[in-house]
């Protein structure tokens, strides 16, 4: 059965930092390129960051560099997103995101590329 299942969301104050987590079945996780994506409050869901199948490749918006990073652990099957320097703009409800059948040095950035998401996690920034 598929599965992602976010957490490690919080609140945090402005300048603090949070890693989020992804767990994803291992048949998803294996064949998938993997993204995280987020929702702030009365907006549209937006991309935060993508890792390649093979985990040598990643991409982020240009709000999350410098900032943020993506990694994939191959043993856990696990997506993570260590988020630094938090502002008040990075307030969303954060969901991980599967592409299956991805090529191995391709991210995807595009919702509609992905075909299984978690159910979210909220970060709530403070100033």
């Amino acid at each position: 059965q598929e599965y992602l299942v976010e957490s490690g969301g919080g609140l945090v104050q402005v300048g603090g930092s949070l890693r989020l987590s992804c767990a994803v079945s291992r048949r998803t996780f294996s064949r998938s390129g993997m993204g995280w994506f987020r929702q702030p409050p009365g907006k549209e869901r937006e991309f935060v960051a993508g890792v390649s199948r093979s985990g040598t490749v990643t991409t982020y918006a240009d709000s999350a560099k410098g900032r943020f990073a993506i990694s994939r652990d191959r043993v856990k099957n696990t997506v993570g997103l260590q988020m630094n320097d938090l502002k008040p703009d990075d307030t969303a409800v954060y969901y991980c995101a599967a592409r299956t059948n991805a090529n191995a040095l391709d991210v995807y950035a595009q919702f509609q590329e992905y075909d299984y998401w978690g159910q979210g996690t909220e970060v709530t920034v403070s100033s």
